[in-house]
């Protein structure tokens, strides 16, 4: 029989102390569990590099080492994202060894963020989008709870973590608007279509009782088979696996989220409308859509336009 493999215990020394000192002072300010976690693994994989090369004290910390860290995640092929992210906990983590008065002074570093390929999300054609919604649903809680999942995600236009944070007392005014609480805690209010909203009711109304658990109550929307709430990894195996029943292999969650976007955007919704809804904090992050509109644009042209086969 396999026994769990004990996790490898951590050196002792006072770059190591600070970490954990670290990131429980993150948890106490606010930041979510995701966010800890990721800073942690990457100030352990900084750590880890340092010790390598014989640095273990806060006062043998230099910009020339951090650098060379940078360079070092570069050539592993880490995503831009990721490596940004790196530097931006070992910058933080820094900032609160001379905080602690660990150091005197925040190392300094000439890194500059890293430039990022420019992806266009990818999103589901109307059609698509309709058969996905529309397909069979099993007549069972888990089917019915599935089916409510995917409606939500593309007509709310929800991020995986938001959808999973909703709770029955979300929803307000009959039903009518829910309140989705986003990335740094922050709200913003949605409006919910007759459609879904007739969806919810009968998901709540006939199939989540069987879901729940007497025992542990939970004012959770959508729960898993033991009755808690369901997580985000549930989730994305959910919508992978109703995408694939319609042909439409490899679907994610963001997918739903981009779709609902565009949709909007092609329907004539202006782009400050489709930011409130999406919770976007820039509108430069909303433009990606237009880019998107732009290319069906182009696609309707061509295709139409008399002069565009001549």
């Amino acid at each position: 029989m396999a026994t769990k493999r004990e996790a490898k215990p951590r050196p002792e020394n006072a770059l190591e102390d600070a970490r954990v000192a670290y990131i429980d002072a993150l948890a106490v300010q606010g930041r979510s569990d995701a966010t800890c976690a990721a800073y942690d693994r990457d100030l352990t994989r900084y750590l880890d590099w340092l010790l390598e090369r014989g640095v273990s004290e806060p006062e043998d910390l230099s910009p020339r080492l951090l650098e060379a860290h940078a360079a070092h995640l570069l050539s592993t092929g880490l995503a831009p994202s990721s490596i940004d992210r790196a530097i931006s906990a070992v910058k933080g983590f820094q900032r609160f060894l001379v905080s602690e008065g660990l150091v005197l002074e925040v190392v300094p570093s000439r890194i500059a963020p890293m430039k990022r390929p420019q992806y266009l999300p990818s999103v589901l054609a109307i059609d698509e989008a309709q058969r996905l919604l529309d397909q069979p649903w099993p007549k069972t809680p888990t089917g019915q709870r599935d089916r409510t999942i995917i409606w939500c995600l593309y007509e709310l236009g929800l991020r995986v973590s938001e959808l999973c944070g909703l709770d029955l007392l979300s929803f307000f005014d009959d039903g009518n608007l829910v309140l989705v609480r986003g990335k740094g805690d922050k709200e913003r209010v949605v409006p919910v279509l007759a459609s879904l909203r007739a969806r919810i009711d009968d998901y709540v109304g006939n199939w989540r009782g069987d879901l729940a658990n007497p025992g542990k109550p939970t004012g959770a929307l959508f729960l898993n088979v033991r009755g808690g709430r369901l997580t985000r990894q549930a989730v994305h195996a959910i919508v992978e696996r109703a995408g694939r029943m319609v042909g439409i292999e490899g679907l994610h969650p963001h997918t739903l989220r981009h779709s609902f976007a565009t949709h909007l955007i092609e329907g004539g919704a202006d782009l400050r409308s489709v930011q409130e809804l999406l919770g976007h904090a820039d509108i430069a992050t909303t433009q990606r859509y237009t880019h998107l509109d732009l290319a069906h644009l182009a696609e309707e042209y061509y295709t139409s336009h008399p002069r565009a086969r001549a």
